[in-house]
């Protein structure tokens, strides 16, 4: 579980961003560590094991991208990108290698506060914490395969249940539109951007107060679907 004061590792090799942010985090309860480089990075999460890790793309010595990768074969320590890179591939490829999240600089301090939060409870939630999603309006029960809209259930086709299923159990997470097409209808469909169009719509209305304006699938232009928490 998580601490009370969450240990946060700053990979940055700028010094004023990893300054600014030990400050900021500071002041709102985290502990912090810092690294200037992927070798540093690796060495403070095996020795001190942070709880998530804040992490620039652009490191000296090695990708964030492929550090994320790395990192993902023995670690899930949760990984928000936090970079100047702006382009839906970057996003894509650091979300795919891993990453839980991705903010580009500049950045407004109260989004990465909140996505640290959802992060953090993703992480400490494990499978036996997650049957049940539930936000104001919308009920989510893994373990009865049971939805709920303002208190009455809705029925969903096997698709749009399994879809709505994989969003909720990475609440607060992008997924890219690879990864929900692989894992929903399979691998061969990694490509087929325009079924999850349709099914996603679907969900809109059947779960959306005004699908038009979606309270709770948001759309990352370019990259994927984001169940959100808050």
């Amino acid at each position: 579980m998580v601490s009370a004061a969450p240990l946060a590792l700053i990979v940055d090799d700028e010094l004023p961003i990893r300054r600014f942010l030990r400050v900021t985090l500071g002041a709102e309860g985290y502990r912090v560590i810092e690294a200037a480089t992927a070798a540093e990075a690796v060495e403070r999460i095996a020795a001190q094991r942070p709880d998530v890790v804040i992490l620039d793309l652009g490191l000296p010595d090695r990708d964030g991208v492929a550090l994320t990768r790395e990192l993902r074969e023995w670690s899930k320590i949760p990984v928000v990108v936090l970079s100047v890179r702006d382009r839906e591939s970057d996003k894509v490829a650091a979300l795919e290698a891993g990453a839980d999240d991705y903010l580009t600089k500049p950045f407004s301090v109260g989004e990465l506060l909140v996505r640290l939060r959802v992060a953090l409870r993703h992480a400490a939630a494990g499978p036996a914490d997650e049957p049940v999603f539930t936000v104001p309006g919308l009920r989510v029960d893994l373990g009865r395969r049971q939805v709920f809209r303002n208190g009455e259930e809705v029925r969903l086709t096997p698709i749009e249940y399994k879809l709505l299923a994989l969003l909720v159990r990475h609440a607060g997470k992008v997924l890219t539109h690879r990864q929900l097409l692989r894992e929903v209808w399979g691998q061969e469909y990694g490509d087929e951007n325009h079924y999850l169009r349709v099914y996603v719509a679907q969900l809109r209305r059947k779960l959306e107060a005004n699908p038009a304006r979606p309270r709770y699938l948001r759309t990352e232009p370019g990259v994927g679907y984001r169940l959100l928490t808050e």
